[in-house]
């Protein structure tokens, strides 16, 4: 997946390698913990109420250009992936392109069961993409009425605070 981000590769880049930054617009990430210069473990949302956490290296680093990634072998979920940061042409900011490989416990029985809870890897990242986006250009990430209530709702938004 891959997003136009109205951004120097060298900002969108420095935001994204302090990994500690990824909660911010990762909604499933609950934490982020840098252990040393190649190792971080992570602590995620999963379906049903439940966390999963796993340690994972950085296996290669070029600045300004890409992080590539993967699980240690100890973890219970496998991933690994890359993000690439390039200059978009004609001088609209960078392009971010995000490649992961996922393992779900359980299998394909595991990935349907995280699909109905939206909560399957491929579905969250042009959902993190997005908020990557969002964060970089506003400094938040913006909700609509729609993305904090769930079916049906009246169109006049009620007063009363929204949980999200």
């Amino acid at each position: 997946r891959s997003l136009t981000v109205n951004k120097s590769p060298e900002e969108c880049y420095s935001f994204w390698r302090n990994f500690e930054n990824l909660p911010q617009f990762m909604r499933h990430l609950e934490s982020v913990t840098v252990l040393d210069e190649r190792r971080s473990h992570w602590k995620a949302k999963a379906p049903a109420g439940q966390s999963v956490e796993w340690d994972a290296e950085t296996i290669e680093d070029r600045p300004n250009e890409l992080i590539a990634w993967r699980s240690t072998e100890e973890a219970d979920v496998f991933n690994a992936g890359t993000v690439r940061f390039e200059r978009a042409p004609g001088g609209r900011g960078t392009e971010v392109r995000v490649e992961l490989e996922y393992k779900p416990p359980l299998g394909k029985l595991g990935s349907k069961v995280a699909m109905l809870f939206r909560e399957e890897p491929g579905q969250q990242v042009m959902d993190d993409l997005r908020h990557f986006k969002q964060v970089m250009e506003t400094g938040e990430i913006l909700f609509s009425d729609a993305t904090k209530q769930r079916g049906m709702h009246p169109a006049q938004p009620s007063n009363e605070p929204v949980q999200l």
